[in-house]
């Protein structure tokens, strides 16, 4: 590679310290390099946080320095592009960020002489409807989540697959996710683990009001509908949609959303003989 771009999370690197030592090593590399800091601030753009019109038609790859937030976010604006992301990690040991910044050096190197994979990981889109009209869609990397809006108290969702009635549940949300999630929000509400070069579609209740509710995990080319369903004494209930913990969308009684595996991917770069499950080892025994 010769061409890099920068995206930094400068909440985590401040002063740009870690991205300035990048850009020195790489110049002095004979390579190039751009710098776009994360923008926290949207200013009614349509991107989250990476403007990827400013990415260079060159640019190789985009090195992300941050977590696996960060990332994520980068892999949902820069999706169009088809550019691979390679995760530097300047806090708490992730799944996506494959480095910490002491190691960033060689791992430099190994770019640079294109010594590296690319692995393809699936992503979902989601189209939320009202009244039967579209009213925003969006893609995630690792989830979109479904669930109630203001006071404590569950919501009633009705589940599809294929336009044909699952179940319903009781509940605090719904999270569907991907393999790539399967390690987030979904862990925590106990769904499963599943490595994340498999392509398939994971649902897990979150805080279901029954004790035999359980993660369900379909094939890829299932289509998923979550409903809202009515309050007590049939008021109207309140909900939101969030993908990857980024885009909100308010959602009512009777509104839907419709998830898809989307035709898009995000490309990861990866250039440790590390394996998934080593990585998943490592990450049990910090908590």
């Amino acid at each position: 590679m010769n061409h890099f771009y920068i995206i930094t999370n400068s909440i985590k690197d401040k002063d740009l310290l870690v991205t300035k030592k990048i850009v020195n090593y790489l110049k002095e590399h004979g390579k190039q390099c751009s710098i776009q800091q994360e923008n926290h601030t949207k200013n009614g753009k349509e991107f989250h946080y990476t403007d990827a019109a400013q990415i260079p038609d060159e640019a190789e790859c985009a090195l992300v320095l941050g977590g696996d937030g960060t990332l994520l976010q980068a892999a949902r604006d820069v999706v169009d592009r088809e550019l691979p992301l390679f995760g530097i990690n300047l806090g708490t040991l992730g799944y996506l960020a494959e480095i910490d910044q002491h190691s960033v050096y060689p791992a430099l190197d190994h770019l640079m002489n294109d010594e590296f994979e690319v692995e393809r990981r699936m992503m979902l889109s989601g189209s939320v409807f009202h009244n039967g009209e579209l009213l925003e869609k969006d893609i995630a990397l690792n989830d979109i989540v479904i669930s109630r809006e203001g006071s404590l108290c569950v919501v009633k969702f009705h589940n599809f697959v294929n336009d044909e009635f699952l179940n319903s549940y009781n509940a605090d949300g719904i999270i569907i996710s991907t393999p790539t999630g399967s390690t987030g929000y979904s862990l925590s509400a106990g769904g499963p683990i599943v490595s994340p070069n498999a392509s398939m579609i994971l649902m897990t209740p979150l805080a279901p009001h029954t004790l035999n509710t359980r993660s369900i995990i379909f094939p890829d080319q299932d289509k998923i509908t979550v409903e809202i369903g009515p309050g007590r004494d049939k008021e109207m209930e309140h909900g939101i949609a969030s993908f990857d913990g980024d885009t909100i969308v308010p959602m009512v009684t009777g509104d839907r959303i419709v998830i898809r595996k989307s035709k898009r991917d995000t490309r990861i770069i990866k250039i440790n003989n590390v394996s998934f499950l080593e990585t998943l080892r490592n990450k049990m025994s910090t908590n």
